[in-house]
């Protein structure tokens, strides 16, 4: 039987997407201001019902390579935004988070990345989490510095989105310095 995560940080809660979820999660991915961020164009209402529909599904996979998850505000459940890290290689998980534009500003973003890192490194038990972020998204740059991630160098020509290859900023976060940042 498959896990189901539930998890509380500052200001959000994380949890498993439902498909009543589709209406909320368009408020992000279907927002262009959101999505030129994003490795992915925005989506239109149906792309969303796949794209939480797929989630579901991953999220019932054994064993789970997935971890996207919802994020609420408290006490609404309504989803402001989603987060995920992906497994990859031997202990190692990718990072990324987005919040509702009508969000941003209020500090969701950095605890969301702070739940799921801790979550990475405590319940999944990771060694590496890494980052890849647009060299102009500074502001998601200044989230994954606040939680003492390290910039590596910048992946070229990283992701395709919006008509146009666009470089990453690698950024990675060890467990152990992850243990003394808790601390």
């Amino acid at each position: 039987m498959p896990s189901t995560i539930r998890t509380v940080g500052d200001l959000i809660a994380i949890r498993e997407f439902a498909q009543s979820d589709v209406e909320d999660v368009r408020r992000v991915v279907g927002d262009d201001r959101v999505t030129r961020w994003l490795s992915h164009d925005s989506r239109g209402k149906e792309e969303t019902r796949a794209m939480v529909e797929r989630i579901t599904a991953m999220a019932a996979e054994e064993p789970r390579t997935d971890y996207s998850l919802a994020v609420v505000a408290p006490p609404s459940d309504r989803v402001i935004g989603f987060c995920r890290i992906g497994l990859s290689g031997i202990e190692a998980g990718k990072l990324g988070y987005a919040i509702a534009y009508d969000d941003w500003g209020k500090g969701y973003a950095t605890d969301t990345a702070r739940t799921m890192v801790d979550l990475g490194f405590r319940k999944l038990g990771l060694h590496r989490i890494s980052a890849a972020i647009g060299p102009d998204n500074t502001a998601s740059q200044r989230v994954v510095e606040k939680l003492g991630f390290t910039k590596e160098g910048t992946l070229r020509d990283h992701v395709f989105t919006n008509g146009a290859w666009r470089d990453s900023v690698l950024y990675s976060l060890l467990q152990p310095e992850w243990a003394n940042i808790k601390q």
